[in-house]
């Protein structure tokens, strides 16, 4: 079994940053790719951005040049800096860890307004 958990989402202004992380607990052993999704009110949830276990990274075009995904395996964490927060990146952010089975946690909220 596998445990995500996620924190650092919150109020920004429009231009503003902020960096998520997810902590990984459990069998992390069986985790070889990890990822950020997010759902914003209304839509279906939506892929951001995965880090692969050898650390190659894939962005959606939405947020391609203004986040980063990285991890730091000593701490069995995964980050999102966020840069340049816009209106439309408001959403419930959700961290998967990828598997034999996929792992979800329990979701950090992100608001841009001014």
């Amino acid at each position: 079994q596998v445990q995500l958990v996620e924190s650092g989402g919150g109020l920004v202004q429009p231009g503003g940053s902020l960096r998520l992380s997810c902590v990984i607990s459990g069998n992390i052993f069986s985790i070889y790719g990890m990822g950020w999704y997010r759902q914003a009110p209304g839509k279906q949830r939506e892929w951001v951005a995965t880090i692969a276990s050898i650390g190659s990274t894939n962005y959606a075009d939405s947020v391609k040049g203004r986040f980063t995904i990285s991890r730091d395996n000593a701490k069995n964490t995964v980050y999102l800096q966020m840069n340049n927060l816009k209106p439309d990146d408001t959403a419930v952010y959700y961290c998967k860890g990828s598997g034999i089975l996929d792992y979800w946690g329990q979701g950090t909220q992100v608001t841009v307004a001014s």
